[in-house]
């Protein structure tokens, strides 16, 4: 399985906003939005916010990706990914992702 990890761990390569994005699938725009208002109690999400090729890849990307917690931190320690940081398992602002994706970790630490 192809991996393109994000600066918290996440693949990207298997989220389905980067494959609707790449497909250009309104459909499948429209079904991550659905899943992503009930999984992350976000109303507000539209399948014309799902756009994104993946934080550490050019072009679109997903609306939060400017305010993001974990990719501002890891660049202002000079990483690319949360995982070369001493403090990734005690870290408040990854921690939300840890919970939901354990993964992410393991992914971490195949990047680094």
């Amino acid at each position: 399985m192809e991996k393109l990890i994000s600066c918290c761990g996440l693949n990207c390569a298997s989220c389905d906003a980067r494959i609707a994005t790449l497909a250009n699938d309104d459909e499948l725009r429209r079904q991550t939005a659905e899943k992503w208002r009930v999984m992350y109690n976000s109303p507000d999400i539209t399948p014309e916010m799902i756009n994104c090729t993946g934080c550490r890849m050019e072009g679109a990307k997903i609306g939060h990706w400017a305010e993001c917690g974990m990719r501002k931190c890891a660049s202002s320690k000079n990483f690319s990914t949360c995982g070369p940081c001493e403090a990734l398992l005690n870290c408040d602002i990854i921690k939300p992702v840890l919970q939901f994706a354990p993964d992410a970790v393991e992914n971490l630490k195949s990047v680094n």
